[in-house]
């Protein structure tokens, strides 16, 4: 499991059951490129970055750092995590990110691409309880490269299966590099 890869011998923090008083917003902002700014300096302890990434809820009003006794809003540019790599093990799509979660793409952690403003796509995985990371361009390519094509609805489509599901990552021609 990712939280043991994270933290040997303990879990996640179970942030889904806390719920404290919201206390405001903190100047914490999570690039859309993975890196983490603290009143416009980067934090350059990965460890402190791991840490604060399982503390981590998205909440209907945005995304939140989560204590048992406090909750500060933080700014989330576009995903609070990059996928960095992805291995096929088996029938599983397995991705890692960049705090170090571990996650199999399936029914319970979706592939999702969604078309940019530059007309780019910008695929993501699920992580945990609606938080994803958006898919690092390389390892984007390393999907297409694993992608078959399917007859759909919309017509021929490029997808990968992973844990029984299937999830299209865009027309047969669209990413051909």
């Amino acid at each position: 499991m990712a939280a043991a890869k994270q933290a040997p011998g303990r879990g996640l923090p179970p942030v889904h059951l806390w719920n404290p008083a919201h206390c405001g917003e903190i100047d914490i902002v999570i690039r859309k490129d993975g890196v983490w700014f603290h009143e416009g300096t980067p934090i350059g302890r990965e460890a402190l970055v791991r840490l604060f990434s399982t503390v981590l809820r998205k909440d209907p009003d945005g995304i939140h750092l989560v204590t048992p006794v406090e909750k500060m809003k933080i700014t989330v540019e576009d995903a609070p995590f990059i996928a960095t790599r992805v291995d096929r093990v088996g029938d599983a799509l397995t991705f890692l990110t960049n705090v170090g979660d571990e996650v199999e793409a399936g029914p319970e952690n979706y592939i999702r691409v969604e078309m940019g403003k530059d007309g780019e796509p910008r695929p993501y995985v699920h992580v945990r309880r609606g938080l994803e990371a958006l898919i690092a361009r390389p390892v984007f390519y390393e999907l297409v490269e694993m992608a078959q094509e399917r007859e759909t609805p919309d017509g021929p489509t490029l997808g990968v299966a992973s844990n029984g599901a299937w999830y299209p990552v865009g027309p047969p021609h669209a990413h051909q590099v």
